[in-house]
């Protein structure tokens, strides 16, 4: 391949990039509000975790919201299902991965990404709160991710939100026990995130939060999502 050849594919790749942002874009910008939610892909019909991200999903629709997933199995199916069968907007955000993931049955808007950080643009731009299950890497990346966003400043602060107390709860206090203590991040983060097992109270949290300001340093006033 000649110097001239892999500029040409990498200028492709620049376009490529802007069709899936564009098509993201001009698909969610119709959503109204809404919510993404996260966990594993392993998580089977069965497990407590799942039948609570149903439900959950299910009392966010009939407070008016969509919901935003992954589209693939596990958690992100449980909060497909009780979208839809709640009658609400269930989005999937599908990502082409070299073993192939398999869509769930449960969306009635369905987008796919080669690229997941245009894919992660539309999990954050359009989600008035992100809702996190217990998942894998991918879910402390969706977790951590948001919370550096808010915490430097390059996203407006809105309600991150974990399930599953016995799942999470080794993971706060270690932030707790020594992130805090070492200075890492300071006692203003630890409120960047709350923890509960209770679909009722995510609905209230991410409705006391609705139609806030958000006030850049320097007097700057944005709304929610990225800039």
């Amino acid at each position: 391949m000649t110097i001239d050849g892999d500029f040409s594919r990498e200028t492709w790749r620049v376009f490529r990039i802007m069709a899936e942002f564009v098509e993201g874009f001009d698909e969610l910008s119709k959503l109204g509000p809404a919510v993404s939610i996260f966990g594993s892909a392993r998580t089977s019909p069965d497990n407590p975790y799942y039948q609570l991200c149903e439900k959950t999903a299910a009392e966010l629709v009939h407070a008016g919201f969509a919901i935003i997933t992954g589209g693939g199995g596990g958690i992100m199916e449980a909060a497909n299902k009780g979208a839809y069968e709640a009658g609400g907007i269930s989005v999937g955000l599908n990502i082409d991965l070299p073993h192939e993931q398999i869509p769930n049955d449960y969306q009635n808007l369905s987008l796919s990404f080669r690229y997941f950080f245009a894919r992660k643009t539309m999990f954050t731009k359009y989600a008035r709160a992100f809702v996190i299950l217990p998942g894998g890497f991918g879910t402390m990346d969706e977790f951590f991710e948001a919370l550096t966003l808010i915490q430097t400043l390059k996203m407006a602060r809105f309600p991150v939100i974990l399930m599953g107390s016995d799942y999470w709860q080794g993971l706060i206090d270690w932030i707790k026990n020594k992130m805090l203590p070492e200075q890492n991040i300071s006692s203003d983060d630890m409120h960047l995130f709350t923890l509960t097992d209770d679909p009722a109270q995510v609905v209230a949290i991410i409705e006391k939060a609705e139609g806030k300001k958000w006030i850049e340093p320097g007097g700057v006033v944005t709304f929610r999502g990225i800039e």
